[in-house]
């Protein structure tokens, strides 16, 4: 409010009516009440940007000119004349976060040539509810690890809101009592010693395998889960919160387990949320094109999807594939290849009969699965080529007149 006292028994008071936070999409009405003895001259509203050194004006009534008091109300009290101007801002935007300023200008009663001025100003606090919120698992995708306890960190990231929201995660609908990262505590989550790997041995590879091994460590209490978060601030005028879960991951207890990410924010009627299952790779099912592979064809082994496991088809997080051939080096001659595809480029008769290896793990278990790889003579090669079509015939290929290529697939599990 400011008062304005004038020579010559005048006087101007104006005030603006406080606001409550309102939401994007509403529609406000800032009302300037104002009381004189005076006559008016002019009315004009602004809003203030750039830290109040842009005014912009948003609406003008202009007494000399304008006769029509549509904007507002007058009562007669006593000698006084009480008036309110009103604006409507329909639809608020962020962009219309801010201060707002009504001026007023009266006469001077002493000589129509000089106004005397008065304002009064008011905050508009426009808030945004989140617009997306999701849950990931950080450095992933990640080996899993048999001999040693390894920490696991989930992400919750929640973009679009104003003011920043409050977020918090559940287990399996119990919200998790955290240590924030900040703060006093700072007891690391245990880790156990790392044993021997196991040697390279020939492998042999039965035609089922239905094992299970658990890790080789033991988890002495109840995990401590570490919380932190971080705020980002966006260009308009929002902010993207990135909230961290962290605690020591226990592949026989945490398989399976629910984890959610909860919102709560002044702008939404309920808590918003997103939630993810743990869950280790449980057998990749792979494909081969072409499905009947010949000499000299360029054959693409990929990971079409799991097995169905007790929770469904989903595994989290994102598992690492990696491909090796059983008993000897890749066409390439690498080791190993990662990647949810193994490409084979003209395959030579050779390859009749060799076995490839898909190895998907995540930090909840890893599992294999087989798949025998059966090369077909080409006999537009054998025309053109006799030695390949020798070789071919010398591995004991040639007259094969299968229809498909044989795929032998054996999985083998560990979590």
């Amino acid at each position: 409010m400011f008062y304005s006292p004038l020579c010559h028994a005048g006087y101007l008071t104006v005030t603006i009516e406080p606001l409550p936070a309102v939401v994007v999409g509403d529609t406000v009405t800032l009302k300037c009440n104002f009381k004189t003895d005076g006559r008016l001259r002019e009315i004009v509203w602004f809003r203030v940007t750039e830290g109040g050194t842009i005014k912009q004006k948003i609406f003008t009534y202009d007494a000399m000119f304008n006769t029509n008091y549509s904007h507002m109300e007058d009562y007669r009290r006593r000698e006084d004349l009480v008036y309110q101007s009103t604006v409507r801002l329909p639809e608020v935007r962020i962009a219309d976060n801010g201060p707002y300023e009504c001026h007023v200008g009266i006469y001077d009663r002493a000589t129509r040539e000089k106004v005397v001025l008065a304002s009064g100003s008011v905050f508009l606090d426009v808030m945004a509810p989140p617009l997306s919120i999701s849950v990931v698992a950080a450095d992933t995708p990640a080996p899993f690890s048999r001999y040693r306890a390894q920490n696991f960190t989930l992400m919750c990231i929640v973009s679009g809101g104003k003011p920043a929201p409050v977020v918090y995660f559940k287990r399996d609908g119990e919200v998790i009592e955290v240590i924030p990262r900040d703060g006093c505590t700072r007891r690391a989550p245990p880790t156990a010693a790392p044993g021997p790997e196991p040697s390279p041995a020939t492998e042999a590879i039965p035609e089922t395998v239905v094992s299970r091994e658990f890790p080789r460590w033991v988890q002495s209490s109840d995990p401590l889960y570490y919380f932190h978060n971080t705020l980002v601030p966006l260009k308009n005028g929002t902010s993207e919160v990135r909230a961290m879960l962290t605690w020591t991951l226990n592949p026989q207890l945490d398989n399976d387990a629910l984890f959610s990410c909860e919102v709560k924010h002044p702008a939404l009627s309920m808590p918003m949320q997103a939630e993810v299952t743990l869950a280790a790779p449980r057998g990749p099912r792979l494909s081969m094109t072409p499905t009947r592979a010949k000499v000299g064809d360029t054959v693409r082994i990929a990971v079409q999807g799991f097995q169905v496991g007790s929770v469904g088809n989903e595994v989290f997080p994102e598992p690492l594939f990696t491909w090796t051939r059983v008993g000897g080096r890749l066409l390439d001659g690498s080791a190993e290849k990662d990647g949810s595809e193994l490409v084979l480029d003209r395959v030579p008769a050779e390859l009749n009969g060799s076995m490839y290896r898909c190895t998907a793990q995540n930090p909840l278990g890893s599992t294999d699965t087989h798949t025998r790889l059966i090369v077909f003579e080409n006999p537009s090669m054998r025309k053109g080529a006799p030695n390949q079509s020798n070789a071919a015939s010398s591995s004991g290929i040639a007259g094969l007149t299968v229809a498909v290529a044989a795929i032998l697939t054996v999985t083998l599990a560990v979590t």
